[in-house]
């Protein structure tokens, strides 16, 4: 397989020696210019097979003009040559890894810090949390960042140990401190201390198990990344999606595409059991829903499983939102009334203020014939807005199909109809017409129609004849 720099020579043919034209063939001499010494900004070297990076010197005097490189979809599988690549390019800002095999463990090289590097993509390199983790301490102006379709369930980093696994570091702790006051009975405490260990992993078993616990690692937060991409992987619970928030305090764009999302609510604060069962789930989804996104602007859910209009309503009340996406009319009027703070649906024209109006009147009667149970916060709102307004009249403006018939002059025309027949033919019915209208005369049979009569002249010499 060739390294960067004999792929570099290949496609570019930088510095080295033609080869041999065959004698066959007619040459065209031109001016001959000297051999380029350097690649363009935007280097493009995907499905090359690359597997190394190259000698070194020769990086160093050919990529140092280097802004943006791809290489997606060769055999990269180990970060030290990764590191060797851009190490020789101090300039790049951009750098396409995907489909390469990079989920080893990462070695920070020294030195080496990527200052002017602000968008990465990792797209199904299997890369594990703590590398990533490796790569933002350094890469600390990176703007944005794509993880897509690396089969992540969790987000293994955070910035705070929260209340699911800080359990398991108190249980650590007070084992700890035990220790020291058992210096004659040590087998006795570490049994004891074993089985209280086992009671508090058994008691939060349905949360998440030990080992899955003892994965979670407490990180700094990264303040420059400001657009992060998730499609494609198997993230479902919005509490694993608060830690992207914390991980990314000023994340402005959050792409979740193909992830199967359940819902937006966040778990409960951390506090007593009782506390958190003394409030209701919507109490506590609607201080944290958007704690952590404070400066998101664009949030994409497509293909989620999101099936509650409850969570639609917790959007509302995101900050920051002037963006969503859509279909169908009906579900577009309830849309901007439950989103007072989007201005684009579907990326079309700026929601107007009447456009605004007619959807929120429309969603007050929507919720008219329900029972109050089923109707949500917004509806009281805009009620009080609005008033409560009565159901629309439904008006039908088609013309009447119709026809009117006097009864008395079909029961004639019925009596004149059987005049002409013999009595066998005549129903009973005519016979009971004729006992109230009499025995009526057939009508005159008169043709108004003009005489089509000719004359015709027949001449003779000098007399003449009509016909």
């Amino acid at each position: 397989m060739p390294t960067l720099l004999e792929a570099l020579e290949e496609k570019y043919g930088l510095g080295g020696q033609r080869d041999k034209l065959d004698e066959t063939l007619v040459s065209i001499f031109v001016p001959k210019l000297p051999p380029r010494q350097s690649v363009p900004e935007l280097l493009i070297l995907n499905d090359c097979n690359i597997d190394k990076a190259g000698e070194p010197e020769d990086l160093r005097r050919k990529c140092c003009t280097v802004k943006e490189l791809d290489l997606a979809q060769n055999k990269l599988e180990n970060w030290d040559e990764v590191f060797g690549i851009l190490s020789h390019m101090p300039r790049v800002e951009f750098v396409n890894l995907s489909l390469n095999q990079l989920g080893g463990p990462i070695e920070i090289p020294q030195p080496c810090r990527m200052d002017r590097l602000r968008s990465l993509v990792l797209n199904n390199t299997k890369l594990e949390w703590y590398g990533v983790e490796t790569l933002l301490q350094l890469l600390p102006v990176l703007e944005e960042l794509h993880l897509s379709l690396n089969e992540y369930t969790h987000v293994l980093i955070d910035t705070i140990v929260e209340d699911d696994f800080g359990v398991e570091a108190e249980a650590e702790a007070e084992p700890a401190d035990s220790e020291t006051s058992c210096d004659s009975k040590t087998c006795q405490c570490q049994a004891e201390q074993d089985q209280e260990q086992d009671q508090i992993q058994s008691s939060r078993g349905q949360k998440r198990s030990a080992s899955e616990c003892s994965m979670y690692k407490r990180t700094e937060a990264h303040h420059g990344v400001k657009k992060l991409h998730l499609t494609g992987n198997h993230i479902s619970e919005w509490s694993e999606i608060c830690r992207v928030g914390r991980l990314f305090p000023n994340l402005e764009a959050l792409v979740l595409a193909d992830c199967p999302i359940k819902s937006l609510c966040p778990p409960p604060a951390t506090g007593s059991e009782d506390e958190q069962t003394s409030s209701t789930p919507s109490q506590s989804a609607t201080a944290e829903s958007h704690e952590h996104f404070k400066n998101l602007t664009l949030l994409n859910l497509s293909n989620a499983k999101i099936n509650s209009w409850d969570d639609i309503d917790r959007l509302a009340r995101w900050p920051l939102w002037d963006k969503c996406d859509s279909t169908e009319h009906e579900r577009r009027q309830l849309l901007i009334a439950r989103l007072p703070k989007i201005n684009i649906l579907n990326g079309g024209d700026v929601i107007g203020t009447v456009e605004r109006e007619d959807a929120e009147r429309s969603f007050i009667r929507y919720y008219l014939d329900k029972p109050e149970s089923d109707r949500p916060e917004r509806y009281l709102e805009l009620v009080s807005v609005h008033g409560k307004l009565d159901p629309l009249v439904n008006i039908d403006l088609r013309p009447e199909r119709k026809v009117t018939v006097e009864r008395e002059d079909a029961e004639r025309s019925f009596i004149r109809y059987y005049l002409d027949k013999p009595e066998s033919d005549r129903p009973e019915r005519y016979l009971e017409l004729v006992t109230v209208h009499g025995k009526l005369d057939p009508l005159v049979n008169i043709d108004l129609r003009p005489e089509r009569k000719v004359k015709i002249t027949f001449t003779y010499g000098d007399s003449s004849e009509e016909r």
